[in-house]
């Protein structure tokens, strides 16, 4: 019987070869590996970034709605002291009617929702908005006596009530005004003491522009800087044209 031998065919890999292959799997897995925190990365970002367009989106409607009925007086009513001013105190400029307060950052709504002929003995029948700039948030005041409770911003009291932490109110550090006012011709209203400026001209408010610029999460890779969404919109207070 022949015995056949081993030929150089028949032999296995040599250390260097499965070295190698070690070294090629183990840099195919780093890559796996950076792709996948990549992933959960753009994920997590992309997540905080709609949060936060939808909480901003909500808080403007909210703003919207209530500052959209100011001056509301279904009664018409003619009491001297109907309106109050922001404090819920008998307002000497009853010429204001229900916009006791307009500032490029706060704004004061008053309405009637209970036709009760009169002002803050109801639910949110006194709206006060602030913008804070230096800590970068909007609070809302109702009727006078809640305090000003945290609305839109990173704060600690949104932080407890679930709201993104990544949402900033950065127009102050952009140069913008939240509040803007304009008259039935449409030019605009401005703050001061001349003519068509305010505080004196608020009975000729008739449209109001609101504008939050919320910061984002992601980090600009050029700017190494969050960047920011512009929310821009225009209320219409038909009542206080009327009464």
């Amino acid at each position: 019987m022949r015995m056949r031998t081993l030929t150089g065919n028949n032999r296995g890999f040599t250390l260097v070869e499965m070295m190698f292959a070690v070294f090629s799997g183990l840099l195919l897995m780093a890559a796996i590996l950076v792709a996948v925190q990549s992933g959960l990365r753009s994920s997590t970002s992309m997540e905080r970034k709609v949060s936060a367009q939808q909480d901003v989106g909500a808080a403007v409607d909210l703003m919207v709605l209530e500052i959209g009925m100011a001056s509301y007086n279904p009664t018409f009513s003619t009491n001297a002291n109907f309106w109050t001013d922001n404090t819920c105190a008998n307002s000497t400029t009853q010429n204001y009617r229900g916009i006791q307060e307009a500032t490029a950052n706060s704004i004061t709504v008053e309405m009637d929702l209970d036709a009760s002929t009169q002002i803050a003995d109801g639910n949110n029948e006194v709206i006060r908005y602030v913008y804070d700039t230096t800590n970068q948030y909007i609070t809302r005041t109702t009727n006078c006596t809640s305090g000003a409770q945290p609305f839109l911003g990173e704060t600690n009291a949104n932080a407890a009530l679930g709201r993104p932490k990544g949402v900033n109110v950065t127009n102050a550090a952009l140069g913008l005004s939240v509040f803007r006012y304009y008259d039935g011709a449409g030019a605009e209203i401005t703050i001061g003491a001349g003519s068509n400026q305010l505080p004196a001209s608020i009975p000729n408010i008739r449209r109001i522009d609101i504008t939050i610029a919320a910061e984002t999460e992601k980090v600009n890779d050029v700017t190494h800087q969050k960047g920011n969404m512009i929310y821009s919109t225009s209320v219409i207070p038909r009542n206080h044209a009327i009464n």
